[in-house]
């Protein structure tokens, strides 16, 4: 995708797994990347191996979010793609959820999220462009057992999508939602380890269709289909990559 290159592109949680994946997609097709995490070491090792820029970054920090946008704006000039990727799990149910594990997980999968939109929508506003790309998950979709609050993060991450992008549009900016089901990450494994053949494995991938776990990469398609001229009329829409899950 000619459209990405040079392009300037931000992704939020891409030490490793999910993030990282799509930050190697990007810097392959010529855009000039900068990862932030709090995974500083493992950060820093991510970003000399695509040479690109890293920055540590707690996404739930409103000051974190004002020195991550004016370090990349001094030293690229402009940002044109947000990849709101950073978050976490967290497998309780409703009723063991404490206020401090709903604040966590919110803080970063919401709040994140929000904070990014904000602070990078308004520097691609002052462009006249620019394409935000806020991962969620098939939690944001449908009703989910045993995860509360990660489930009602990512709903607030498909509300706040679609209300940016009536918000952004006129501005020419766009933004989006993806919304993954399993997915080989660091993250699933806190779910379950589908790398073995037991029953419980099996009978989770009965739930899809296409009977497997998805590779990062294939996430990473739909983030980089996103972020490019090839999706330019596209906002406000939630993509799924869920092998079928959500039909």
């Amino acid at each position: 995708m000619s459209s990405l290159n040079n392009k300037v592109v931000l992704i939020t949680g891409g030490a490793r797994g999910q993030g990282a994946v799509e930050g190697a997609l990007f810097s392959n097709l010529g855009s000039t990347v900068i990862l932030t995490d709090v995974l500083d070491d493992e950060g820093q090792t991510t970003a000399d191996s695509l040479e690109c820029t890293y920055l540590h970054h707690d996404v739930s920090d409103e000051s974190h979010w004002d020195r991550v946008v004016t370090e990349t704006v001094e030293q690229f000039g402009q940002i044109d793609v947000l990849v709101n990727n950073a978050g976490i799990f967290q497998g309780n149910r409703m009723m063991q959820t404490s206020v401090e594990d709903f604040q966590k997980i919110m803080n970063v999968n919401a709040l994140g999220v929000f904070l990014g939109m904000q602070k990078v929508g308004t520097i691609m506003a002052k462009q006249g462009s620019g394409s935000i790309i806020n991962i969620s998950s098939v939690a944001g979709l449908m009703g989910t057992f045993g995860s509360f609050a990660y489930s009602a993060s990512k709903w607030a991450v498909r509300g706040m999508t679609k209300s940016a992008a009536k918000e952004l549009g006129r501005r020419g900016v766009r933004v989006n939602s993806v919304h993954p089901g399993y997915i080989d990450t660091d993250m699933l494994s806190q779910v379950h380890d589908f790398h073995d053949d037991s029953d419980r494995t099996n009978k989770l991938l009965q739930v899809v269709p296409l009977g497997r776990v998805a590779a990062p990469q294939e996430v990473g398609n739909v983030v980089v289909f996103l972020a490019s001229d090839e999706s330019s009329y596209c906002t406000g829409q939630e993509f799924t990559v869920d092998g079928g899950i959500v039909s």
